[in-house]
């Protein structure tokens, strides 16, 4: 019996959100669904969609503590974005002031991708399809 059907979000917590914002939107390209305050909690929930599919909810809460990227530890490793030409996204992240890994090679596939790290850390990929 297969329970799942797919994959519905990634929630990320962020540091700073309007710099986490600005990053995922402006730079990386998703779109706002909708953005909420809750006071109660002082934090800001912002539902973001790649294309027209649900894919990110941006979190902010005061002073979370940092989450360890590296060395790699256990749990989530990485969250990856596949791109039709790795070149031209690299240069994208580049000319907004984004550093990206050298361009590997899946081993498997063959097929290539490079690491770069959104404004807190977090491990992100670009995985030419």
């Amino acid at each position: 019996m297969n329970l799942l059907i797919n994959i519905h979000h990634i929630a990320i917590i962020c540091s700073d959100y309007e710099v986490s914002k600005k990053f995922y939107t402006e730079i990386l390209g998703l779109g706002i669904v909708a953005e909420h305050y809750r006071a109660e909690r002082d934090s800001y929930k912002l539902d973001l969609k790649l294309g027209d599919r649900y894919v990110i909810e941006l979190f902010s809460f005061p002073n979370p503590p940092r989450r360890t990227s590296r060395p790699e530890a256990a749990g989530l490793r990485h969250l990856a974005f596949a791109v039709s030409d790795l070149e031209k996204a690299i240069q994208h992240l580049k000319d907004n002031g984004v550093e990206s890994e050298p361009i590997r090679g899946d081993e498997f596939t063959g097929k290539r991708f490079t690491f770069f790290s959104d404004p807190d850390g977090l491990p992100l990929e670009f995985y030419e399809e």
